[in-house]
């Protein structure tokens, strides 16, 4: 059973700031799919490990001030104040 999310955990597109939270996170995943035998519990692994992903770039997503030197700001959030 052969795994294949590890296509989502390309980061080359993303802004530098985001790709510094996601790139470790690409290459832990590169190496556990490389290290471990294919089965269900890799590919439970390999789907929460994107998950934690998604979840960290996010975070980074969400804590950055909405400005123009700023390309990760969320698009379209009303921020009080």
């Amino acid at each position: 059973m052969t795994t294949n999310v590890d296509q989502y955990f390309v980061f080359e597109h993303l802004p530098a700031p985001l790709q510094a939270i996601s790139k470790p996170i690409a290459v832990l995943a590169s190496q556990m799919n490389a290290m471990l035998p294919d089965g269900p519990e890799k590919s439970a692994g390999m789907r929460k490990l994107l998950e934690a992903k998604d979840c960290f770039v996010r975070c980074g997503v969400v804590q950055s001030p909405i400005s123009e030197r700023n390309p990760i700001a969320p698009i379209n959030v009303k921020r009080e104040g």
